[in-house]
């Protein structure tokens, strides 16, 4: 992805750049609160120092300032998109907390046999393993009924990293040997990888979602996960995430978050179920359709 001012003839050298004043760091830490909830406290400055300053230096800036104006005025958004995905971190992998899926497979998903079409979101799918995981699962249990994995993101570039669906083998540690045979297929090149395959490609989506944004889905699910994205807002923004996604679960639906992510102090109105997963009070209303 380029970015709008990343085209300057010449980089400035390293040692031409002054480093991050507080003044700066307070412009992106507002920045970064405003646009997309990011909660940067002030011992962060080293650190976002760190992060920017490599995209300083390629985008040819003279300094964190002027890097800082170009974001401003860039209308494409795709500046924008580059120092969110530069100050956030997008680790994830294959059955991550396999807790929860055990739990998805063992509990949830014959509470919903009465269901014409089951649709779960992954709302912070990152490089999107956690959809993939979601998709075997939902394969294996649900098979042939109509099911689709949505997967959602505020950064562009790790969703179409998700959409992709090419991983090098080295991510792939935590796939069952069963799924590597059933859903995906081998990439030969420099780097060995696997892709996923059409079976689960056909059942999942993905979109560019801002959790702090007025959520506009048409329907409601009954499996939510959000997963290790919280932690990086503070308790504002947590309790209107929090009440965002219960808005969007259906009623007796599931919300399973991070397990550093407990909802102890957040206002929410779920039910605890267990260590990181919430339930929405009710009960389902009969078969459900979109």
């Amino acid at each position: 992805m380029r970015h709008k001012g990343f085209l300057a003839s010449a980089q400035p050298a390293a040692d031409t750049i002054r480093p991050l004043a507080g003044h700066e760091f307070d412009q992106f830490r507002q920045l970064a609160y405003r646009v997309f909830g990011l909660d940067l406290k002030p011992g962060k400055q080293d650190l976002v120092s760190s992060r920017l300053g490599k995209l300083v230096r390629q985008g040819g800036f003279r300094s964190y300032d002027e890097y800082y104006r170009s974001i401003v005025q860039d209308r494409t958004g795709e500046a924008l998109a580059g120092m969110i995905d530069a100050l956030t971190t997008n680790h994830t992998a294959f059955v991550r907390e396999p807790e929860h899926f055990d739990f998805l497979r063992r509990e949830v998903l014959p509470q919903l046999a009465g269901h014409d079409v089951i649709d779960v979101w992954s709302a912070a799918c990152s490089t999107g393993e956690e959809v993939w995981t979601l998709a075997a699962i939902l394969q294996e249990t649900v098979g042939s009924r109509r099911w689709q994995v949505i997967g959602a993101d505020i950064s562009r570039r790790v969703l179409a990293f998700a959409e992709a669906g090419v991983y090098p083998l080295d991510r792939c540690a935590g796939l069952p040997a069963a799924w590597r045979g059933a859903f995906f297929e081998p990439v030969e090149g420099p780097t060995p990888a696997l892709r996923v395959g059409k079976v689960l490609r056909s059942r999942a989506t993905f979109q560019r979602l801002n959790l702090i944004e007025p959520l506009a889905w048409r329907r409601q699910f009954p499996v939510i996960f959000c997963r290790n994205v919280m932690i990086y807002f503070d308790s504002a923004t947590q309790e209107k995430v929090v009440r965002q996604l219960a808005g969007c679960l259906e009623p007796g639906g599931y919300l399973f978050v991070g397990h550093a992510e407990s909802l102890t102090r957040v206002p929410h109105g779920l039910e605890y179920v267990r260590p990181a997963v919430y339930r929405k009070p009710g009960e389902r209303r009969g078969r459900w359709t979109r």
